[in-house]
């Protein structure tokens, strides 16, 4: 209770503030882009002549508080629109605006004030990176168009497993330990089995904040990452889209009003929908024929739909839903799929005249998979459930106080076979609920402290879990900057997987379980949850201009894990087995961003291990040192820049494995007593070394793209492309049968090329 005493404490706190505005004016409002009615992010709003301003949310909404009574400039300044400047008279009420602005015919190139550096300096931005569309458009456009999969995986302290099946691994945690957002609800599995697609269409992005760890106290229920995504809303001017296609699958987007957007009109309702899908299973044996006669047995079609209502006062209220499905087909191999569907409303809260904002989100999503091994018995899972939160904003000039709530709940099933062939189901049932609270506090855009807690209850469990969070940005110039971030973090949630699996497609979701030694390490264990603690250091530097170079070193401590009893040999054994372990390293990147040329330059040096109580080691996922080098040019001698290209090279120090020490026949008698042992046929059995203390080749990729883009009229492009994946033909290891010795390679040089036409 003293936990919730605190919450309530910083609540009251926070009104004084908010009371104090009543005695001076606040001017409020939206900003959205002309040309479809898009809200505009991190747009500055300046009051001329002075230190009063805000930057707009990624809703478009801002909030300037404690202005003096009286006459001001109010400047609407955006990076390629034309700045709109609005004289306000200020009196002691709240003034709401709206705003369009229109994309500039001139680009000033002494214009270097954007919106990107504001939020260095006004924001902690600590081991978070934000992606847009116009970044991952520089991507190489693999199978014709780019993707969020693969941008993924050019970020800092973001190690990828591989092309097939590959899963995405950050800063040391695993798959199941990164949280994924879509529009605030629950994703349970956003990326395809072939590793180089996702379930979003790049389209319907509006942004993308990557959290590396040490997030703050909105987040919870996971112990390593976060990616928070939003989609953009509908065009609210005109019906646009695009189409796609490409030797690796085709796309449809389609876009426009119900109730359009204008200057005289409040409300305005729109729409987006979109469907992908591959072929590639067919395409593949036509294309490649170089890769047998299996091809690439991929398939996938993803669906997804909204609709947005906007007010007048630019309270906002979304519902939306999505459909993904995933299926391999390896004959003789396995057949592996899933699919994954949901559906959820978001709002947004304006209240008239107070300096405040209520944002929330009620969803539910469903989320199946099966396995299918003939060497096998067959293997299915699915986890399923609704999340409710709602968060209260208070602004106060440019300190903020945030506080809020999450509920969650849902179903986990396991089904299994053992050795014996005994059908085996597990089926949890949890709920977690947590209170948050953070605030904000600038000193003369020098010092930026951001405090947080969010208590977390896990009803199942009967646990309650305190966890403080903490962000701070120290600006000793405008162009140094130091940043720290840390924090407590804990889930409820864990996936039953092998460390022996070249690749993991499959798991098996459950709560925390049950099955657990009761001490580990001379300790005794509480209670069932994963829990990490995270440090994060780090510099930023604008040392050259156009040149912004970021340092982090990090640190995270796994204090309670849980993993397959790999030990087990008797019924009486427990199930699963404790861990503890550590992930620390550091990053360092650099982007130059001018005029028609963008690089994006990353080093990783990680080093994870784990400890089970027995042994020390390398969980299958510790690459050393990852490289990345991203480059994209655009040229032509119209002013459009009708050429593209886009090159992007990948190098990463081998992954942990555990040799083969011999091989063995082994007689199973029939599985009783009485079999016989003439006539009875071996297996092939193997003895492991200790375990992943041999190290795999190192790992690098090459990939090219080129973009050739026709225009007709003001409302039509076709854009034509070209792409070639591993350029250089590079034979990067997938695994060794043990068996055999043979040995399976990652993609080959694969080339692809589309057309797309924009409307």
């Amino acid at each position: 209770m003293k936990y919730i005493h605190i919450v309530l404490l910083l609540v009251t706190l926070s009104l004084t503030p908010v009371l104090s505005n009543a005695q001076s004016g606040t001017i409020k409002g939206f900003v959205y882009d002309d040309e479809n009615g898009e809200p505009i992010s991190y747009c500055m709003m300046q009051l001329k002549g002075t230190q009063l301003g805000a930057m707009t949310e990624r809703s478009g909404a801002f909030i300037i508080t404690r202005i003096p009574e009286g006459t001001y400039v109010l400047s609407v300044k955006y990076f390629g629109y034309t700045t709109i400047e609005d004289t306000i008279v200020v009196g002691r009420s709240t003034i709401t605006k709206r705003y369009l602005l229109k994309k500039s015919n001139t680009m000033l190139d002494e214009f270097e004030v954007t919106a990107d550096a504001q939020r260095r300096v006004q924001e902690t931005r600590t081991s978070v990176i934000s992606i847009t569309p116009k970044e991952i458009a520089k991507m190489p456009s693999i199978g014709g168009q780019p993707d969020f999969a693969q941008y993924l995986q050019v970020l800092p302290g973001v190690i990828s497993t591989g092309d097939q099946g590959g899963q995405l691994y950050v800063r040391g945690g695993t798959p199941i330990q990164n949280m994924l957002l879509i529009d605030g609800m629950l994703l349970y599995n956003p990326f395809h089995s072939i590793g180089l697609f996702s379930v979003f269409d790049t389209e319907i992005i509006n942004t993308a904040d990557v959290y590396t760890g040490g997030y703050g106290a909105e987040f919870g229920g996971r112990i390593s990452s976060v990616m928070d995504i939003k989609t953009r809303d509908g065009n609210k001017k005109r019906t646009s889209g695009k189409i796609d296609l490409n030797s690796f699958g085709a796309k449809l987007l389609l876009e426009g009003p119900l109730v359009k957007l204008k200057e005289e009109k409040g409300t305005s309702l729109s729409y987006i929908a979109s469907i992908k899908g591959s072929y590639l299973e067919k395409s593949s044996k036509l294309l490649y024929p170089y890769l047998g006669e299996v091809g690439l047995p991929y398939n996938y079609v993803d669906l997804y739909g909204k609709l947005s209502l906007t007010t007048t006062e630019g309270s906002k209220v979304s519902i939306f839903g999505f459909r993904f499905d995933d299926q391999v087909n390896f004959p003789d191999i396995a057949q592996y799929g899933w699919n994954n569907w949901g559906a959820g409303t978001q709002f947004l809260v304006v209240p008239g005249n107070e300096p405040t904002t209520i944002s929330g989100t009620i969803s539910y999503s469903n989320y199946s998979s099966q396995l299918i091994d003939p060497a096998f018995y067959p293997k299915e899972s699915s986890i399923g459930g609704f999340l409710a939160n709602m968060a209260f904003n208070f602004y106060m000039g440019k300190n903020y106080f945030t506080a809020g709530f999450d509920l969650t709940g849902y179903k986990a099933y396991y089904k299994y076979f053992t050795r014996s062939g005994m059908m085996e189901e597990e089926v949890d049932y949890t709920t977690d609920v947590a209170l948050f609270a953070k605030y904000k506090y600038n000193y003369q855009d020098r010092l930026i402290i951001e405090p947080g807690i969010r208590l977390q209850y896990y009803a199942s469990m009967s646990a309650a879990v305190p966890e403080p969070r903490l962000a701070m940005k120290y600006n000793l110039s405008r162009k140094v900057r130091l940043k720290l971030s840390a924090g407590l973090f804990s889930q409820n949630f864990t996936t039953i997987t092998s460390d022996r699996d070249v690749v993991s497609l499959f798991s098996g979701f459950l709560s925390s379980p049950d099955r657990l030694p009761y001490e580990f390490d001379g300790k005794e264990m509480k209670d069932n949850l994963q829990k990490a603690a995270h440090l994060i250091l780090g510099v930023e530097l604008d040392l050259v201009k156009n040149v912004v170079i970021n340092v982090e070193g990090y640190y995270k401590r796994f204090t309670q894990l849980t993993t397959i009893n790999r030990y087990k040999m008797f019924e009486i054994n427990p199930d699963f087995i404790w861990e503890k372990g550590s992930a620390y390293g550091g990053d360092i990147s650099l982007k130059y961003d001018h005029k028609n040329l963008y690089i994006w330059a990353v080093y990783s040096l990680g080093f994870v291990d784990r400890y089970d109580g027995k042994i020390n080691y390398h969980p299958h996922f510790d690459r050393r040192h990852n490289v990345n080098l991203l480059v994209s040019y655009a040229f032509g001698k119209q002013v459009r820049k009708v050429w593209q290209t886009d090159l992007r090279w990948n190098y990463g120090s081998g992954f942990p494995f555990s040799q083969t020490q011999a091989i063995y026949p082994h007689v199973t008698m029939g599985g009783t007593f009485s079999g016989d042992y003439v006539r009875e046929n071996e297996e092939i059995y193997y003895l492991l070394a200790e375990l992943n203390t041999g190290r795999l080749p190192a790992y690098h990729r090459l990939d090219f793209s080129i973009k050739r883009k026709f225009y007709f009229g003001e409302r039509n492009l076709v854009e034509i492309t070209g792409s070639v994946t591993n350029l250089y033909n590079y034979k990067n290891i997938f695994y060794v049968d043990r068996v055999t010795a043979e040995i399976i390679y990652q993609m080959p040089l694969l080339y692809s090329f589309g057309v797309t036409w924009s409307f």
